[in-house]
């Protein structure tokens, strides 16, 4: 069972017991949406069980990758040339600009890839469940189905989660991909390094451990922008103002998440 209204509580008789009491709030909210992420995990293979829910995933598939496949493709590009501008301008200073192609590529594989496609995410994707998932909470539509006895969770967390796991990770790479091409095209056109030299050098440092990781990194970001996204989206309160409120907390949650967690598996796998 989702729950939907609000807690009240009597107002707090001083700070401390204020702020307790958000982070006891805020400790459950936690353990409703790491509740229901698992539920949506575990109902992965259920989805390939019948044609109705084989043609939910497809549609979600298509609004996760194809329709987002724009947006990246820029996105990537373009971060590739900033990179490659940025970096090879500083390594003209010692002329080493022939390098670029090494910096550019573990800069994309480790963080830069998987970062950019999670924030995109979150604002294209995630922002679009919170909405839709919050304007049938409002509307009820979300009772209708528990009274139905349909999880909301299996109907409509489930196949947008297994989009985003799917999705995800494949999106991170074709960003790096363009992203790489991107930082080519700027050290032919403005640093005068030749393509081959600059494939060889990116190609060079490229190692299987940094793909690994830099999958790694958007598969969790997939999961997380899901789970913070239907579980506002779910808990939304307040009719319309509470959805555009929900839309916007979970962009804002999951951008933050997107960073704490970069950051975490990076130092997690890497040594200092």
């Amino acid at each position: 069972m989702i729950t939907r209204e609000p807690t009240y509580s009597d107002a707090a008789g001083n700070a401390w017991v204020g702020v307790w009491r958000a982070a006891v709030l805020e400790l459950g909210s936690i353990g409703r949406a790491g509740s229901m992420t698992a539920q949506s995990l575990v109902m992965l293979p259920l989805l390939l069980a019948t044609r109705r829910s084989r043609r939910e995933l497809a549609r979600q598939l298509y609004i996760t990758g194809i329709k987002s496949l724009a947006l990246i493709t820029i996105v990537g590009m373009f971060t590739g040339m900033i990179l490659g501008l940025q970096v090879g301008l500083e390594l003209r200073r010692y002329n080493q600009e022939l390098y670029i192609g090494s910096a550019v590529m573990v800069s994309l594989l480790r963080e830069m890839g998987p970062f950019m496609t999670g924030i995109i995410l979150a604002a294209c994707v995630g922002s679009s469940m919170a909405a839709q998932i919050g304007t049938m909470t409002v509307n009820d539509e979300i009772a209708a189905l528990e009274i139905m006895s349909i999880s909301p969770v299996r109907f409509l967390m489930a196949p947008r989660m297994a989009a985003m796991v799917l999705m995800t990770p494949i999106l991170s790479f074709y960003t790096c991909v363009l992203g790489v091409i991107g930082g080519g095209i700027v050290g032919l056109t403005q640093l005068n390094v030749p393509w081959a030299q600059y494939i060889n050098m990116a190609m060079d440092v490229a190692h299987l451990r940094d793909l690994y990781v830099g999958l790694f990194k958007a598969l969790v970001f997939g999961i997380v922008v899901t789970s913070v996204s239907c579980y506002e989206g779910f808990t939304t309160t307040q009719g319309a103002v509470g959805v555009g409120q929900a839309t916007r907390r979970s962009v804002i949650v999951s951008i933050l998440l997107i960073l704490v967690l970069g950051y975490i598996i990076t130092r997690l796998f890497y040594d200092l």
